[in-house]
């Protein structure tokens, strides 16, 4: 299949105010896209576009989205396709995360995780796919994550959205190829990224040791070693060379070999190290 063409193509990003989203949209419009980006924060997406139009002379578009509200997805999707014919690229990156074990939350949290991580993917790539087949060329990437892949403690709402978005991803994936689909997919599974998930992540309801967000965030920073920049260059060179996974930082390059090698068993080999890293 030939290289994909960034020049003159156009991007649609969910949580494109922040983090990897905010980053993505500027590696593609570096490269010639223009990009329509969605969010809930408002003020960081009329950011991104204004540095976005002045750096690199790129159409950007924002609006205003939840991806857990169906509508708001469908209408987002047929503004950016009435703004941009040529849009051929979707990311769906939106995500949040919930603090506790299965037991510290109640099913209304797990209820919020997954329609934001697992729905907002589906039903993303559902408002966009008609446009998507019409393209001579175009590429979706789903965000997972490397707790997709492993699954640590204390991270069962998370874990169970990111998983679903995997499986969900490869089953698409083979469903395009079998039709001949011009549309190519990306499922990409970051590992530490220095974004402010952990810091705007909720608590459960019933969490029996109180952490506050802003010491789980500043762990994960310690920890993260991947800035959102270099995510988002590894994930256009995934699209460029239509990888169907993208593994995100030698962190989760490590977790994903303990993982096919100890499909059953890796816990016993990580869970020191994730004990420890928690402290």
């Amino acid at each position: 299949m030939e290289k994909f063409q960034f020049e003159g193509s156009a991007a649609a990003i969910t949580g494109a105010a922040s983090g990897i989203g905010r980053a993505l949209a500027f590696e593609l419009a570096a490269r010639g896209c223009d990009v329509a980006l969605a969010d809930l924060d408002e003020a960081g997406l009329a950011s991104a576009a204004k540095e976005i139009s002045a750096t690199y002379a790129r159409r950007a578009t924002t609006r205003r989205v939840d991806v857990a509200d169906p509508k708001q997805i469908q209408d987002f999707a047929l503004s950016a396709v009435a703004d941009f014919a040529s849009l051929n690229i979707l990311i769906n990156n939106a995500g949040v995360a919930l603090q506790g074990q299965f037991d510290e939350f109640d099913e209304a949290q797990m209820e919020w995780v997954m329609d934001i991580n697992f729905w907002g993917v589906v039903r993303g790539t559902r408002a966009f796919m008609p446009h998507l087949q019409s393209r001579p060329q175009a590429h979706i990437v789903n965000i997972s994550s490397i707790f997709g892949i492993i699954a640590p403690p204390g991270q069962s709402a998370y874990c169970a959205s990111k998983f679903a978005v995997r499986g969900f991803s490869e089953v698409l994936r083979h469903e395009l190829a079998m039709s001949n689909s011009t549309v190519r997919l990306s499922v990409v599974h970051p590992g530490g990224v220095k974004t402010n998930i952990a810091r705007k992540a909720r608590a459960g309801t019933y969490l029996r040791e109180s952490v506050s967000s802003n010491e789980l965030a500043d762990r994960f920073e310690q920890l993260a070693r991947t800035t959102p920049a270099a995510a988002a260059q590894r994930i256009v060179r995934g699209i460029e060379r239509n990888e169907p996974r993208i593994l995100i930082g030698r962190d989760a390059q490590y977790l994903d070999v303990i993982q096919r090698f100890r499909p059953a068993t890796y816990w016993s080999l990580l869970a020191g190290a994730f004990k420890r890293m928690s402290v």
